[in-house]
């Protein structure tokens, strides 16, 4: 039986590493995916999912307000049996779009592996989030850890010396040169003005993505 999986995390703990390697096994045993990645996220390129150690593949971008079963539904109408649906960005889903997906899940009986941050740079939830934690059949967190030696939970956006930013829109693409991820008690600290992190250096555009 299908079911709905949330992997959800701070900022690099791997979530699209995951999901490649998720992918790569579907295909290695002869069965389809179709990896979703936002439109919104194009640091390596229109379309590209890829992590931070290399792995990249080829996304069928979805818009904010795109209906995702009907987009499923089109891909099974054209390429055939589908086995499983890969949700990069989850975060960035519409609340209708989560829905979308436990319908994916209940009425075409594909399994769906959503991967998202939980939280944004206020410690709030992301709508994609809030009711994937809602709806989801299994709930798994991808840990990382926080510079302190603690396991990170929260989000940090800072500016280009270090230092919190607790205002702005809710979504603002970057890495590791915008967002460190880190513990409560280090969010707390840093969001109270209270010490800088140290920043790194942007990552490139990895240059011709291959299907992993």
């Amino acid at each position: 039986m299908a079911k709905l999986y949330f992997y959800y995390s701070a900022m690099n703990a791997g979530k699209t590493t995951t999901l490649l390697q998720s992918a790569h096994n579907y295909h290695e045993r002869g069965m389809r995916t179709l990896i979703l990645t936002p439109r919104l996220d194009d640091r390596y390129g229109e379309g590209v999912v890829a992590s931070r150690i290399g792995l990249t593949a080829r996304g069928h971008i979805f818009e904010r307000n795109e209906d995702i079963l009907a987009l499923v539904r089109a891909d099974v109408a054209t390429h055939g049996v589908l086995h499983c649906v890969l949700v990069d960005e989850a975060q960035f889903l519409s609340k209708a779009q989560a829905w979308a997906l436990t319908d994916v899940v209940d009425e075409l009986d594909i399994p769906v592996l959503a991967y998202g941050l939980r939280t944004d740079f206020r410690g709030e939830l992301f709508e994609g989030s809030q009711y994937l934690l809602a709806w989801a059949d299994s709930l798994t967190e991808i840990k990382t850890i926080c510079h302190t030696g603690r396991k990170a939970t929260m989000v940090v956006r800072v500016d280009e010396h270090g230092r919190a930013i607790t205002d702005g829109p809710q979504i603002e693409i970057g890495g590791n040169e915008r967002y460190v991820s880190v513990s409560r008690a280090e969010f707390k600290k840093i969001t109270a003005g209270h010490g800088r992190i140290e920043l790194q250096q942007p990552q490139l555009p990895l240059p011709n993505p291959k299907p992993v």
